[in-house]
């Protein structure tokens, strides 16, 4: 079989990322110190994070509304992490300075994507880098 008319393998690494999003609530007051925990994030945490295929995740924040984007390369990686024991004590640390819904679930939802554009410009900068 010629492998040139299957064209190359894709490796692992070159999967596209799946990016997801959703918003959460802090409670009025709350903003410095969950910075604070998020600037001095414990690197236990970091690598559940990772073994769990959270690529990225990126927060921003806006009148204690959180955004919280994420790439991730598994459907289930966010489902590992919440599960995960290591998780589960940072909850406990960022409990206090979450708003909650009136069941008890943390105010949160997942944000739709909507449009995503991706150009040259990016690739361009990081090939002058080398």
């Amino acid at each position: 079989m010629d492998m040139k008319a299957r064209g190359p393998k894709k490796s692992p690494s070159r999967k596209k990322p799946i990016r997801c999003a959703f918003t959460l609530r802090l409670k009025p007051g709350a903003f410095d110190e969950y910075k604070r925990y998020h600037d001095t994030i414990w690197p236990e945490l970091v690598r559940e994070i990772e073994k769990c295929g959270i690529a990225q995740i990126t927060t921003f924040e806006s009148d204690l509304q959180l955004f919280l984007y994420s790439e991730i390369y598994n459907k289930k990686a966010w489902d590992r992490l919440w599960s995960s024991r290591i998780h589960d004590k940072w909850a406990e640390f960022m409990r206090p300075l979450m708003r909650f819904k009136a069941d008890g679930k943390v105010d949160s939802g997942p944000l739709q994507l909507i449009f995503h554009l991706q150009t040259a410009a990016g690739k361009a900068k990081r090939k002058r880098r080398r």
